[in-house]
C-alpha cells in the first residue's frame, strides 16, 4: 500500500508476519553439499533444509564455521562455509543432534 485517503487506514493491518515452523534437531532434514557455481571456482560447502527461526540459524552457521575454523556466512536461509568440509559438517550435526543429515550432490 502506497497511499490511501482513509483517515482511518492503518497500514499494520495489513503486515503480515511469517511464522517459522520450528522442528527438533532430531527431526531436521539436513543437506550437505559442495558447491562452485557463481563463486569464480572456489568451493564452499553448503547446508541446506534448516526449519526454524533465522536466529538458531545464526547461532548454527556460527558453531559450523568454529568447528571447521574457517570463514563463512549464513544467506537466504543456507549456511555458506568455506572449503571443502562435507564430512567434518555431518559429523558435527549429527553429534549436535541432527540426526537426519545426508550428503548431497557428489
Amino acid at each position: 500500500m502506497v497511499f490511501s485517503t482513509n483517515p482511518d487506514f492503518d497500514p499494520n493491518d495489513f503486515i503480515e508476519e511469517e511464522e517459522v515452523e520450528f522442528l527438533a534437531p532430531e527431526k531436521q532434514n539436513l543437506r550437505v553439499m559442495l558447491d562452485r557455481k557463481q563463486r569464480k571456482g572456489k568451493v564452499v560447502t553448503l547446508v541446506t533444509g534448516f526449519q526454524g527461526p533465522e536466529e538458531d540459524l545464526q547461532e548454527l552457521g556460527k558453531k559450523l564455521k568454529s568447528a571447521c575454523g574457517t570463514g563463512g556466512s549464513v544467506k537466504n536461509g543456507e549456511i555458506i562455509i568455506q572449503g571443502d568440509f562435507c564430512n567434518r559438517i555431518i559429523e558435527h550435526l549429527k553429534n549436535n543432534g541432527f540426526l537426519k543429515t545426508k550428503k548431497s550432490g557428489g
